[in-house]
């Protein structure tokens, strides 16, 4: 400070411009304070200029107006498909009924049945994952209807057997009834490939529906436009062997489509004279009902 205090001393007396400019140029080299705090505001400014801070607009994506189609004049239409094919699937129930006095012997005598019937359906190829227990029910046997009196128990004991190779099925039913099953309730004979006759059935209820509509549209002087409504109803009806009022295995076979008339599959039989069962074809129907705007 001595040394400052002396220079300011020596060239304050001098009234000029170059000792004024020497004035200031000592002042910025000996206090570095001064120049780091000049320098910080101006960091700050550039930094507030950036152009990477500045936001950019974007525009946003033009879309095409959606197409309108006008309600106020329609036809209203059904298509059905109905298409025949040779099933490659059974499904059997069959059961063992037993009798006995008391609920423990008649479970042992219709365990002991049932037993021999499963053996026999697996000496034939089918597995354990192919066998499922579909009903059991134990119930009293009255003497008669106005007596309360118990004189012995029942038990109805049926399985539910999926048969991959369908050309086993009348040996299969045959054997089971020779081990001691006493009940056929069901047979029922579908396809394994319901999802790709159902969709081609679909297909073609709808081209139908289409072709209809544009027939009537013609007739009527007009075009038909774009669809205003489509809604779908589907049944199935089976041209082979079916009896009985269908249990819970059976329950979701009764909703099948089918389409498309096809050959038997490689190694099976399509039945004949001497079996009780004839394979034949099981038939799906695909129907829709839908209404078109007319131009």
């Amino acid at each position: 400070m001595k040394k400052i205090h002396a220079i300011f001393n020596t060239i304050l007396p001098v009234k000029s411009l170059a000792s004024a400019i020497l004035v200031f140029t000592l002042l910025y080299l000996v206090l570095p304070g001064l120049r780091a705090s000049a320098a910080q505001p101006t960091s700050r400014a550039a930094e507030l200029q950036s152009p990477s801070s500045t936001p950019v607009a974007t525009a946003a994506p033009t879309l095409a107006p959606a197409p309108v189609c006008d309600a106020s004049r329609s036809v209203q239409v059904n298509g059905t498909a109905v298409i025949n094919v040779t099933p490659d699937r059974a499904l059997i129930q069959l059961g063992v009924q037993s009798n006995g006095s008391t609920p423990g012997a008649v479970e042992l005598v219709n365990s002991t049945a049932m037993q021999a019937v499963i053996n026999a359906v697996r000496l034939l190829g089918v597995e354990t994952k192919d066998i499922a227990t579909d009903v059991y029910i134990i119930e009293p046997v009255y003497e008669n209807y106005d007596s309360m009196y118990i004189k012995g128990y029942r038990i109805n004991n049926m399985i539910a057997i999926t048969v991959r190779d369908i050309s086993k099925t009348s040996p299969l039913i045959a054997a089971a009834l020779q081990a001691g099953a006493n009940q056929v309730v069901n047979v029922n004979l579908y396809t394994s490939q319901l999802r790709k006759y159902r969709d081609q059935a679909r297909e073609l209820a709808m081209q139908a529906a289409s072709e209809k509509a544009q027939a009537l549209a013609k007739a009527a002087g007009a075009e038909t436009g774009c669809i205003l409504t489509i809604s779908e109803n589907t049944w199935s009806a089976y041209n082979g062997w079916f009896y009985g009022t269908g249990s819970g295995s059976t329950q979701n076979l009764m909703t099948q489509n089918v389409m498309q008339n096809s050959a038997p599959p490689s190694g099976a039989s399509a039945g004949s004279a001497e079996e009780p069962i004839s394979l034949g074809q099981i038939s799906v129907r695909a129907e829709i009902n839908a209404s078109f705007g007319l131009k």
